[in-house]
């Protein structure tokens, strides 16, 4: 990882725990600090992947935040894994998600990711190591059914040479308590 990697890493880290240290700062007595706590709920995905010849397992714990009954906004983190074959990625990162719930049943969903990607690729000729940020904006809708939504997402940024995603349409499923 580069001198600049790092920073930008940093900064984005930063950037997140100063948005919602406002939060907690703005509390003025322990009544305001319960109700901000009593809003917040944790949950996020894990997924295996198994192909041909191929793993792919992802961990993406997450936090919300639900600003009213109809509207969340929060932060989540990922971690990928996956080996096909020759090639090997590793991938970290963040992103920042919204949720709409227009209704009891529906949910509209918007989801700003960056992760940065260790490619190796391991050849008769030698070895080929590639690391990139790839940036990914997901635009989604499921069904809700009290904590858990099912449902799918299309990743508008999708590029097929870089995204460690093999399609720009995914299906989700999230649990939040």
């Amino acid at each position: 990882m580069t001198k600049t990697d790092k920073t930008l890493l940093k900064s984005f880290f930063c950037l997140i725990f100063f948005a919602l240290s406002i939060n907690l700062c703005n509390s003025q007595n322990l009544t305001s600090q319960n109700s901000f706590w009593k809003n917040v709920q944790f949950g996020g995905g894990i997924g295996l992947g198994f192909s041909n010849g191929g793993f792919n397992g992802t961990l993406s714990p997450s936090a919300l935040y639900n600003v009213n009954r109809y509207i969340s906004t929060g932060i989540s983190l990922n971690i990928n894994y996956a080996k096909y074959d020759f090639n090997k990625l590793f991938a970290y990162g963040g992103s920042i998600l919204t949720l709409y719930n227009p209704t009891s049943f529906l949910q509209l969903s918007g989801e700003l990711e960056q992760l940065r990607i260790n490619e190796t690729l391991d050849l008769v000729s030698g070895t080929i190591k590639n690391n990139y940020w790839s940036p990914a904006l997901f635009l989604g809708a499921g069904y809700r059914s009290n904590n858990i939504t099912f449902g799918i997402r299309y990743d508008v940024l999708h590029d097929k040479n870089k995204s460690i995603y093999a399609d720009a349409w995914m299906p989700f499923v999230r649990v939040y308590f």
